[in-house]
């Protein structure tokens, strides 16, 4: 009996001791860290709800990033624009920026200068992918004519069959004098460690990992990842947009099948936006890294394109929800259509809402989703906001030809969002992101083929099957929901 009376004491000892860190983590998440009041309570939700695991969740998803990790990225005013960002606010508000469509741009292009210091570029060539096996190519082309330097960044970068030809194809022009450089993300590119790259460090490139893992297989830092896909050739080419390096891109995964993204090709102006974000995260990912401003890096562009653009990022370290604003933003103003690729749609009450008055308004609003989950906990909460949506007056597809990974924001044949953010919190708010948004009908209306013709593979959701699911989903997309802006 003594040893019985032992164990439950013991029992009443850790159970109160939980319940202590519960209600302490409680009282810092309402009280000291001014989460958003829905996030806040999605937290109090799982501490109190569930007590024994609630407060290791938290470890690895809750805690905000400190000011010592912000603190390494070097303001943007050190690379040099900050006076091109005051000369082109100027002209934005005197109407001399001579856009195509300059009336139905300027607020979002002000805003996006004001808030996000997103320089406006105007003579950028543009070249769309959709299909893996075509953008693949393309870079490694790009790679091959490489001659000053390759800039690789990538939230996953797998070392498998087509990463292990873009690591060769780099490793060749390391050889041959040119700098070479990729950033990954540790958590996206779990599997992967900086000696696999030995053979390309020896040869002279540089490999550098974004928030790694403090023990092999165990990052506690689920949040706060980089999830931007970017590359810079020669300070003359960039590309920006859904596809990581892996083999399910190129459509050789069997659970998923065929993989639809979006990926852009850029030669132009935009091409110094995109370097000098590189160089930022760079800087970022150790304290002894100092990739500075060189004219190497940032040399003129010759191309005549005709694409205005600017290349806009956020994350942690913006004050401002600078892509998601912009995504409200287009979507307010839009006056025919508006249409929306995302992997994962959960979005917040502010986007909710700016999609449901564009609906109500009489916009012919499209929103298309997988019609797989790669995540099944948050494709639960992807189909609820979709539905709610769809039962505003919303049409939402859902892609039937594989897995759709595309991050396209498209409004009236005017403006285009191209890039790496998802429309949840954790695109908005948690991951670092990059996107560019461009001002051109040409462009704007190759995205918009492109959509019109996903929708030859997709169905569409109607209210009948939506309120035709079981009740096991439909309590599964409340729980999901209710959870959602911590996802």
């Amino acid at each position: 009996m003594t040893d019985f009376y032992l164990y439950l004491f013991k029992s009443s000892t850790i159970s109160a001791i939980l319940l202590v860190v519960n209600i302490i983590l409680a009282i810092t998440i309402i009280f000291l860290e001014r989460k958003k009041p829905s996030a806040a309570w999605a937290w109090v939700f799982v501490l109190f709800f569930l007590p024994y695991i609630g407060f290791i969740l938290y470890l690895f998803i809750g805690k905000p990033l400190r000011q010592k990790h912000l603190r390494r990225w070097m303001p943007k005013d050190s690379i040099g624009i900050q006076e091109m960002i005051d000369d082109q606010k100027a002209r934005v508000l005197k109407d001399e920026l001579n856009i195509e469509n300059f009336e139905n741009a300027r607020e979002l292009i002000h805003m996006n200068l004001q808030t996000n210091n997103a320089l406006v570029t105007k003579n950028n060539h543009v070249e769309l992918f959709n299909d893996g096996h075509e953008k693949f190519d393309a870079l490694l082309r790009d790679i091959a004519n490489a001659t000053d330097h390759i800039h690789v960044q990538y939230y996953i970068f797998k070392l498998d069959g087509i990463g292990k030809k873009i690591t060769a194809a780099l490793i060749e022009r390391a050889k041959a004098g040119v700098e070479v450089r990729i950033l990954y993300d540790a958590l996206g590119s779990r599997n992967v460690r900086k000696q696999h790259f030995k053979e390309l460090i020896q040869a002279g490139g540089e490999v550098e990992v974004f928030f790694p893992s403090i023990l092999p297989l165990i990052n506690p830092r689920m949040n706060y990842r980089n999830h931007r896909k970017i590359v810079v050739i020669d300070g003359q080419i960039g590309y920006i947009g859904g596809f990581n390096v892996g083999d399910e891109y190129l459509g050789l995964d069997k659970k998923f099948g065929y993989w639809r993204d979006t990926h852009m090709r850029i030669q132009g102006a935009a091409v110094h936006a995109l370097q000098a974000r590189f160089m930022l995260d760079w800087n970022q990912a150790g304290n002894s890294l100092d990739l500075s401003f060189a004219p190497h890096y940032f040399p003129a562009h010759y191309i005549t394109g005709d694409v205005a653009m600017q290349i806009v990022s956020s994350g942690p370290d913006t004050p401002y929800s600078s892509i998601e604003n912009s995504y409200i933003k287009m979507i307010l103003q839009a006056k025919r259509y508006v249409y929306i690729q995302s992997p994962y749609f959960i979005p917040d009450e502010a986007f909710l809402e700016a999609v449901r008055i564009a609906v109500l308004s009489g916009i012919d609003v499209r929103i298309m989703i997988p019609d797989k989950p790669d995540h099944p906990f948050v494709y639960m909460a992807t189909c609820s906001y979709a539905g709610d949506l769809m039962e505003s007056g919303a049409k939402v597809y859902h892609y039937a030809n594989g897995f759709i990974h595309s991050k396209v924001v498209l409004i009236d044949d005017q403006i285009a969002s191209v890039g790496t953010a998802n429309v949840d919190n954790r695109s908005f708010r948690l991951n670092f992101e990059v996107n560019g948004f461009m001002y051109n009908e040409k462009i704007t209306k190759e995205l918009a083929d492109m959509f019109h013709e996903d929708l030859n593979v997709c169905v569409e959701m109607t209210k009948e099957s939506y309120e035709s699911r079981s009740l096991w989903v439909k309590f599964k997309e409340s729980v999901s929901r209710m959870l959602s802006p911590i996802l």
